[in-house]
């Protein structure tokens, strides 16, 4: 049973790691040591790279950013190596969202096989293989409101702890019940999107694919995305179809984090012992489900604070409040606290401006990927430390030259 597990979700709040030992897990990515992340990782990149990865757009990035990305994430959130190579190379065949891939599509799984190991080409085709909006959103996550997910994880923690106490579980409980109603403890059958084939999948794997999925979507989507399917109700279920909408738009963080907040409760209401797979450390451990309209508020008030620029006469305290507010409704993502982190040093104020570039950097640090795609992860994390070092210093530049030069390196005295 994996760690993160050994304790009630009540309890994960205080079980976070601390910022030293989060800055140490990313420091292998941030300096692209690619063999201390995973011995095989230079190779199979080697191969990823001479498939063309690189010159390929995908939604926000490349397509080999969008891999690099997914395997970072999945390895940060406590993933095995077998299991972060799968991300990897998770699009290594086309599915039912998107008609891209690795290889050119008359590759065969035998070729693929040769290339990586046959346990990561099984995984990875059956990713591919099914319609994972019908298993995951339609078979799964819309089965369930909001209210009834933390309803249904309270009581399953209830459950757990008697059960832990008494030895037995009692399987009437309504969570247990609804849960093996759409995914039996066996496992279920699904068909190939595309040539109908029957493809048996486990419990284990379902869990898998929806730790998968909600990778997929925090590094993918921005508000480019939610213009695409008209999500204005910020619950991203896929209903519109604005294919005319301008690339990249505005580039406001997408407002993809209630769903994403809704498969990591799924997953971890899922989270049966046999199954054996990480709990991502957001949300606080899969255990919150973010309001989709405290979603939006958040969001538009974090960019209200960001549009700020009236160079004669800035009202920082006002700028304080609007972030103070935004992080209040959406007390999940790092970048406010950043942004609030430079507002404080602005005025001089370095012990607030610590204590939110300390929780910015580990929000930042446990998602593994930045929720304002404006910037990449590495850039926020080095922003997020240099601004840190400052407020220990009780120092911040006054001048645009000062600015500048944050980023120098000191020289050994």
């Amino acid at each position: 049973m994996s760690t993160q597990q050994d304790f009630f979700y009540s309890d994960l709040k205080s079980h976070r790691k601390d910022l030293t030992s989060l800055l140490e897990a990313a420091q292998p990515f941030l300096r692209d040591e690619l063999e201390q992340i995973d011995p095989k990782l230079p190779s199979l990149l080697s191969i990823i790279h001479s498939a063309g990865t690189g010159e390929r757009y995908h939604k926000n990035s490349t397509y080999l950013d969008h891999l690099l990305n997914f395997h970072r994430i999945v390895r940060l959130w406590g993933a095995p190596p077998d299991i972060a190579r799968c991300g990897l190379v998770h699009s290594t065949y086309a599915n039912s969202y998107i008609n891209v891939s690795i290889f050119e599509s008359n590759t065969t799984r035998e070729t693929v096989q040769s290339l990586f190991d046959e346990p990561i080409e099984r995984l990875v085709f059956l990713f591919c293989a099914v319609s994972r909006h019908k298993l995951i959103h339609e078979g799964l996550l819309f089965q369930y409101t909001d209210m009834q997910l933390t309803d249904h994880l309270a009581a399953s923690d209830v459950s757990v702890r008697t059960a832990r106490e008494t030895g037995t579980f009692d399987t009437s409980e309504p969570w247990r019940q609804k849960l093996s109603s759409l995914l039996p403890p066996k496992g279920i059958q699904v068909r190939h999107f595309e040539t109908g084939e029957p493809l048996a999948l486990s419990r284990r794997l379902v869990a898998l694919f929806m730790l998968m999925t909600i990778i997929d979507i925090c590094d993918q989507f921005n508000a480019y995305q939610d213009k695409l399917y008209t999500n204005e109700n910020g619950r991203l279920e896929f209903r519109g179809d604005n294919w005319g909408a301008l690339w990249p738009g505005s580039c406001k963080p997408g407002l993809w984090m209630n769903v994403a907040s809704r498969l990591a409760v799924l997953r971890r209401l899922d989270g049966d012992e046999e199954i054996k797979l990480v709990i991502p450390p957001v949300f606080n451990y899969c255990t919150k489900v973010l309001d989709p309209m405290e979603q939006i508020a958040a969001r538009d008030l974090y960019w209200e604070a960001i549009c700020i620029d009236d160079r004669n006469n800035r009202d920082w305290q006002r700028v304080e409040e609007i972030l103070l507010e935004s992080i209040k409704k959406n007390p999940f993502v790092g970048e406010p606290h950043l942004v609030l982190t430079q507002v404080y040093l602005n005025m001089e104020r370095y012990q607030e401006g610590k204590k939110e570039a300390e929780e910015g950097l580990k929000l930042l640090l446990e998602w593994g990927v930045s929720w304002d795609k404006r910037m990449t992860w590495g850039t926020w994390v080095s922003w997020g430390k240099v601004m840190l070092d400052r407020a220990n210093e009780n120092d911040w530049p006054h001048s645009a030259a000062g600015i500048t030069n944050l980023g120098l390196v000191k020289q050994a005295a």
